[in-house]
């Protein structure tokens, strides 16, 4: 098991100057309950999305096995006719598992689904980035990740569970990249990955009209309980010119974080020349060194 357990807090009726003022500098994942969603919480039905959708192509990630794994790619890229997804993701009994990953905003790819959702109005326009369609097999398990920025996951229908993580706990999470080694975090191989033990799991369960609020950075792993329907809205929390301009996806690390990492790079090549006592002894100073100078003391 991981460490402590920390349930994610739920309020209800969260205002915009709330939510800004006093919520949102905490950096901190909540759930927003009673927040107005528009009629999709009722209307957004496997019948009507079928409908309404049609046969529009969308891309999507199709699994034999319920827990995708991004690192090993246990999974294929396809693309699909909406309805053909929706019904086949809302299948009871099912030898495939699918979600939904086309990247863009679902009001402009589909008009006609823009009048029943609303989104919470606490950003502004000009910060939104995307909205995603998360269309999910029931039992699909999405691997731990970080996003670089924030983001809103809005369950329409459904029931999901959400476990996350600190980013000042990436030290316990194996990292690749954006994405954790350890997949199944419910019963982690702690021989392999001893140090998972360690890290703090901030958990909640997610049902129809309830919103996420998940901070950029803050690692999540997602288990659909059931079929449902969710959307992701992704917003800027940095000014613009800190993210690469060749981000489609929005999951690039920031341009000066990715120019950061590559002066490391060079740094421990250069190390790499010394005899292994000095590279250890020289290693550990520059550790110390970014621990003073850029590891921050005020986040929990």
């Amino acid at each position: 098991m991981a460490g402590q357990r920390i349930p994610v807090p739920r309020l209800e009726g969260v205002s915009q100057e709330q939510f800004m003022q006093h919520l949102y500098p905490q950096r901190k994942p909540l759930v927003l309950e009673g927040i107005d969603l528009g009629v999709c919480t009722s209307k957004w039905t496997v019948d009507y999305l079928s409908h309404v959708g049609g046969a529009k192509e969308v891309k999507i990630h199709v699994a034999a096995v319920a827990q995708m794994d991004f690192i090993s790619k246990n999974f294929v890229y396809r693309t699909l006719p909406f309805d053909k997804l929706v019904q086949r993701a809302a299948e009871e009994k099912h030898k495939e598992f699918f979600i939904s990953e086309d990247i863009a905003d679902i009001r402009k790819q589909f008009p006609l689904l823009e009048g029943d959702i609303k989104f919470p109005k606490f950003f502004k326009e000009e910060q939104f980035f995307s909205s995603v369609f998360r269309i999910s097999s029931p039992g699909l398990q999405l691997w731990t990740h970080y996003d670089v920025m924030d983001n809103f996951l809005i369950q329409v229908t459904g029931k999901k569970r959400v476990v996350l993580f600190s980013p000042r706990d990436a030290q316990y999470l194996y990292l690749s990249g954006t994405k954790s080694e350890v997949l199944n975090i419910d019963n982690p191989d702690l021989a392999k990955y001893p140090l998972f033990s360690k890290a703090r799991r901030y958990e909640c369960f997610l049902e129809a009209g309830d919103v996420l609020f998940i901070p950029a950075l803050w690692f999540h792993n997602i288990i659909s309980e059931e079929f449902g329907v969710g959307v992701n809205v992704f917003w800027k929390h940095l000014p613009s010119e800190c993210y690469d301009k060749t981000d489609t996806y929005g999951n690039k690390d920031p341009t000066a974080a990715s120019r950061a990492a590559q002066i490391l790079d060079r740094a421990l090549k250069t190390l790499a020349e010394l005899p292994e006592e000095y590279r250890d002894f020289y290693a550990r100073r520059m550790v110390l060194h970014i621990q003073d100078k850029a590891y921050s003391k005020n986040f929990e």
